[in-house]
């Protein structure tokens, strides 16, 4: 088997394309079995809203997604393979900075995704841009896990663009990189899930306050306005962007 060094920019793309497609599906996929067909009877009173989408809608998430998972190929092929690579702060031995570093690096990824993602997400809810590109998201007003990147593919190229800041400000091993990511696509499948996996009454917690809900995204999705964060809620809190029935509606399902 060539080593990734070997490999050409179009098959470089293709194996980015299939690793995206593998954590996609190995993670949305393992939701959606157990929340909508393994358990969908005896967890059904547990579903944020009542109804299940339809088979078109899952079909619709699927394919946008797919899209969107070219389109992280791709500009994680710019990051990595093109001269824009000597501009970053990557580094091949976790030695260099020492294990506590490369665990605080994971943490200020997360970090950095969520502001990023907070002012991106509110900038395209702006109405011109909320038409053309963000409406295609929000077709999954009862979203499931296969929405987590069932995106227009501006928007996709916008998400994907997180890798930009991260690969310039954060000096980063691979292999973080990767745990980052992989993150990434569960919570974000979490966020979509339709369910709520979080205990009675954690808004009301010291930490969970802070912490992002499926809830609170299914609000979101639901309702249009409001709950903008992706892992966290500060910005939404610090903002005054989280919804006020946020709490009581947390509540109410759990």
């Amino acid at each position: 088997m060539s080593k990734l060094e070997d490999l050409s920019s179009l098959e470089f793309i293709s194996f980015l394309f299939s690793v995206n497609l593998f954590r996609y599906f190995l993670v949305a996929g393992l939701f959606f079995l157990f929340y909508y067909v393994i358990f969908r009877q005896r967890w059904v009173l547990k579903k944020i809203q009542p109804k299940f989408p339809k088979r078109k809608d899952y079909l619709r998430e699927i394919m946008y997604s797919l899209i969107s998972m070219g389109i992280f190929a791709l500009i994680a092929w710019i990051v990595i393979r093109t001269p824009f690579s000597q501009f970053t702060l990557r580094y091949e031995s976790i030695e260099l900075y020492g294990w506590t570093y490369w665990g605080f690096s994971i943490i200020l990824m997360i970090l950095l995704h969520d502001t990023y993602f907070y002012w991106t997400h509110r900038a395209i809810h702006h109405p011109k841009i909320f038409r053309k590109i963000h409406a295609i998201h929000h077709k999954s007003q009862n979203p499931s896990p296969w929405a987590a990147f069932a995106f227009h593919p501006i928007e996709g190229i916008i998400t994907a663009a997180v890798i930009v800041p991260i690969s310039l400000f954060i000096p980063f091993h691979t292999s973080s990189l990767i745990i980052f990511l992989f993150f990434m696509i569960v919570y974000n499948a979490y966020g979509h899930l339709g369910y709520e996996l979080y205990p009675k009454n954690f808004p009301e917690t010291i930490i969970g306050k802070w912490i992002n809900t499926s809830i609170s995204h299914n609000q979101h999705h639901e309702k249009f306005n409001g709950n903008y964060g992706l892992y966290f809620l500060f910005w939404d809190r610090w903002m005054g962007t989280l919804r006020t029935d946020y709490n009581s509606a947390f509540k109410l399902k759990k």
